[in-house]
C-alpha cells in the first residue's frame, strides 16, 4: 500500500532545506558528507531529503547523536508508529495454511512504515520534560538539532515528522531514562580543592601536548623518509606483512602499534599512496610529501589529526586471533564516533582529577576493596559520560572497553589527552578538526635553519631542524641522538657517502659553514672533508647496463662504429664483448631498429624467451573541492552560482 504520511514527511523536510540559505545548506552537506558521498549526487530538494531519510543514511548519521537528540527522535518516532498503526492498522495475520499469494500480500503491507506526525508536547511529556527546567531545556535543545541536520521536520501546525526507518534502527537499543546534562566522568571527590598537591601532575598540559607533538612530527618525518628510500611491498592478501612492519617500527623509532597508527593516517592523509608495480603493491610516499616537507612542523601534524578523527578504524587494536598489519581499508564505521564520545567526555575532567589510563594489554580494572559494589570505578565513569556523548558508539558495541582503552592511548600518543584529561590540542580537535593550524603553531616552534658544529666532528640543532638544513646534515653526517635537541656526527664514511651523491669538498665545507651559526667550521671537521676528498674516486667503476656478446669479432666492431646505435653508448671491453649503457629492453629494441636480429640470454648463458608485458596504470584520487558544497547548495536551492564557484566550476 503507499504510505502517503511517509511522502508527507519528505515533502515537510524538503519544504524545511528549501527554507535554508546556501550557507545554511552547506552547512549541512559538510556535516552529512561522509554518507551522503556513498550516494548519487542530489540534483533536486527533493533528491537530497530522500538521501537524508534512507535507511543507509541514516543508519550512518544516528551513532553520531548525544543522548537528548537520539532520545527525542526515538521517543517522536515510537510515537509516530504507534499513532500510525492505530490510525491505520494493517491487515490480519493469514491464518494458518494460507497459501502463497495471502502470505506475500501481508509481507508487502509495509505496516511497519507507517509514520504521523507528533506534536512535540507529546514527544516532551513521554521524556518527563512537560514543565520548565534542564530537561524541557534540553529536549526543545535537542528536536532544534534534529531539525538542523534534517533528521526531523516540522508540519505546517508545528508537528514533528521523522524518518519512517528510525523505529527500526532505534527500537532495538534501550536508552534508560532522559538525561538532560552528561554523567560526570569522575567522583565528585576526586575534583575537589581538597586534593594533595602530590596528585596534581608534575607537568602542565601545554607541555605534555608539546612533548607529544615534537615527538610525533620527529617520528612521522622518520618513517616518510624510511618509506621513501625503500617503499613497504604489501601481502597479496593485502596490508602490510609484519617483517615490514618491523622495518620501519625501527626506522621511525616507534612501537609497532604506534607506527601502523602512523602509516594508516599518512595514507588517509593522502601523504602516501599504494601503487602497483611488477612485483606487486607497494606504499611509498606521494608528491604531497614534499610539499609537506616544506610546512612547518604545526602544519605537518595538522592533516594528521584531522584524518584521525574520521579514521573508520582503531589501528592499535588487534583483537585476539587476529594479525597486526598496517595500509588496510577500515570498515569500523563506529571508530569516529567513539573517538568523539571519549574526548568529549574527557574535557569535563578538571586538572589532577583524571585517572590513568589503563594499561595494555586492556582487562577491565578491578574495584578496590574500600569502594562500595554499586558506585562506579572512575574508568565505568568514564565510559558512562562517554555513552551520553555517543550512545551507540560506546557500550552499545562489543569489547567496548577494549576499545576505549586503545583509542585513548592513541589520543596519548598523539597529544590530545594528558593526566587523564584533554590537553589544549585535544580540545581544539573536538571543536573543529579542520582548524588546528593556529593550536599546532602556538605548541611547536619554528624549524631551525643553522646548527652549532662542535670540535669532536658533531653538529647539534637544538630544536626541530629544517627541511633543507636536515637534508644537508642527513647527507654528510649520521643522526646520533633525537630529543629536544638532534645531533648529527661527522664521520669519514658519512663524508664519503656525501661526495658519492655528487657533493664536492669545496662547496660541502660552504654550505655547511652557510648553515652554521657562527658562519665557520672547526678545523678537525675541514681535515676530514679534505681528506675524504683526497681519497674519493682513485678507482672507479664503470656503469653497464647491459653486455653484448657474439663470437663474430667483425660484427662486435660494426656494431661499436654503427651510427644509428650512438644512443646506446656502446663500448669494448673485449673483442667479443660491448657494454651498452641502456637497459636489456631499449638495447634490443634499438638492436632490432638498426636491422640486427639479436637473441635474449639470461645470467645463466640460456635463451630467454620474451614475453609481451602488461601495462596498468593507476585511476586517479577523486580530490574534494572546498567551495564543492556551496555550490551544490546554490544548484539545489535554484540560485545562480557565486562568482568563486562560477570559476570553479570552469576549471573542472
Amino acid at each position: 500500500m503507499t504510505n502517503l504520511d511517509a511522502v508527507e514527511g519528505l515533502d515537510a523536510v524538503t519544504r524545511s532545506l528549501a527554507r535554508r540559505t546556501p550557507e545554511q545548506l552547506a552547512a549541512l552537506l559538510t556535516r552529512h558528507a561522509e554518507p551522503l558521498a556513498r550516494r548519487p549526487a542530489p540534483t533536486e530538494l527533493r533528491g537530497l531529503a530522500h538521501a537524508l531519510w534512507s535507511y543507509e543514511t541514516l543508519h550512518h548519521l544516528v551513532l553520531h547523536l548525544d543522548h537528548p537528540r537520539l532520545q527525542v527522535l526515538a521517543t517522536t518516532a515510537l510515537i509516530s508508529q504507534e499513532r500510525a498503526a492505530r490510525a491505520a492498522p494493517g491487515p490480519a495475520a493469514p491464518a494458518p495454511g494460507a497459501d502463497y499469494q495471502s502470505l506475500m500480500a501481508h509481507r508487502l503491507s509495509f505496516a511497519h512504515l507507517a509514520t504521523e506526525p507528533v506534536p512535540p508536547e507529546d514527544v516532551f511529556a513521554a521524556l518527563g520534560a512537560t514543565s520548565p527546567g534542564p530537561p524541557r531545556t534540553a529536549a526543545e535543545t535537542a528536536l532544534r538539532h534534529l531539525y538542523d541536520d534534517g533528521l526531523a521536520a516540522p508540519t505546517g501546525d508545528g508537528s514533528i515528522v521523522v524518518p519512517p526507518r528510525a523505529p527500526q534502527l532505534l527500537a532495538a537499543h534501550d536508552l534508560g531514562p532522559f538525561l538532560a546534562d552528561a554523567p560526570r566522568p569522575a567522583p565528585d571527590d576526586t575534583a575537589t580543592p581538597t586534593t594533595p598537591a602530590a596528585a596534581v601532575p608534575p607537568t602542565s598540559l601545554h607541555d605534555e601536548s608539546r612533548a607529544a607533538a615534537a615527538t610525533l612530527a620527529a617520528t612521522v618525518e622518520r618513517l616518510l623518509t624510511a618509506l621513501a628510500t625503500q617503499p613497504a611491498a604489501l601481502r597479496k592478501s593485502g596490508g602490510l606483512a609484519v617483517r615490514e612492519i618491523k622495518r620501519l617500527a625501527k626506522a621511525a623509532g616507534a612501537t609497532e602499534a604506534h607506527t601502523r597508527l602512523l602509516l594508516d593516517l599518512t595514507l588517509a592523509a593522502d601523504l602516501i599512496a599504494l601503487t602497483r608495480s611488477p612485483s606487486g603493491i607497494t606504499a611509498l610516499p606521494t608528491g604531497a610529501y614534499d610539499d609537506w616537507l616544506g610546512r612547518p612542523p604545526g602544519a605537518r601534524l595538522a592533516p594528521l589529526l584531522a584524518a584521525w578523527s574520521a579514521l573508520w578504524d582503531i589501528p592499535t587494536h588487534t583483537p585476539f586471533g587476529e594479525t597486526p598489519t598496517a595500509l588496510v581499508r577500515g570498515h569500523d564505521r563506529h571508530a569516529p564516533a567513539l573517538r568523539h564520545a571519549l574526548l568529549a567526555a574527557l574535557a569535563d575532567v578538571p586538572l589532577g582529577a583524571g585517572a590513568p589510563l589503563p594499561p595494555l594489554p586492556f582487562s577491565e580494572p578491578a574495584k578496590p576493596p574500600e569502594q562500595e559494589t554499586d558506585a562506579p570505578t572512575p574508568w565505568e565513569g568514564l565510559l558512562r559520560a562517554a555513552d551520553w556523548h555517543r550512545p551507540l558508539a560506546v557500550t552499545h558495541q562489543p569489547m567496548a572497553g577494549e576499545r576505549a582503552a586503545h583509542t585513548l592511548h592513541e589520543a596519548a600518543f598523539l597529544g590530545l589527552v594528558a593526566h587523564g584529561t584533554l590537553t589544549p590540542l585535544g580540545r581544539a580537535l573536538l571543536a573543529d578538526p579542520r582548524s588546528l593550524d593556529e593550536p599546532l603553531a602556538d605548541l611547536l616552534p619554528p624549524l631551525l635553519e643553522q646548527a652549532h658544529f662542535q670540535a669532536d666532528l658533531t653538529a647539534v640543532v637544538p630544536g626541530r631542524p629544517a627541511a633543507p638544513l636536515a637534508g644537508l646534515l642527513a647527507a654528510a653526517a649520521d643522526r646520533e641522538s633525537e630529543g629536544h635537541a638532534v645531533t648529527w656526527r661527522f664521520t669519514p664514511h658519512s663524508v664519503r657517502r656525501a661526495l658519492d651523491t655528487g657533493h664536492r669538498a669545496e662547496t660541502l665545507l660552504e654550505d655547511l659553514a652557510h648553515a652554521s651559526t657562527t658562519g665557520t667550521l672547526p678545523q678537525p671537521l675541514r681535515y676530514l672533508v679534505q681528506d675524504a676528498a683526497r681519497s674519493h674516486g682513485r678507482m672507479r667503476v664503470l656503469p653497464a647496463a647491459c653486455c653484448i656478446r657474439s663470437d663474430d669479432e667483425n660484427l662486435v666492431e660494426e656494431l661499436a662504429a654503427h651510427r644509428a646505435l650512438r644512443d646506446l653508448g656502446l663500448r669494448a671491453i673485449a673483442p667479443t664483448v660491448l657494454v651498452s649503457s641502456r637497459p636489456p629492453a631499449a638495447t634490443l629494441e634499438a638492436l632490432r631498429a638498426a636491422g640486427y636480429a639479436p637473441a635474449l640470454e639470461s645470467d645463466t648463458g640460456t635463451t630467454t624467451v620474451e614475453r609481451l608485458p602488461a601495462h596498468r596504470t593507476k585511476a586517479p584520487a577523486p580530490t574534494r573541492n572546498p567551495h564543492a558544497p556551496l555550490a551544490l547548495a546554490h544548484r539545489l536551492l535554484g540560485l545562480p552560482a557565486q562568482p568563486q564557484e562560477a570559476t570553479t566550476n570552469g576549471d573542472a
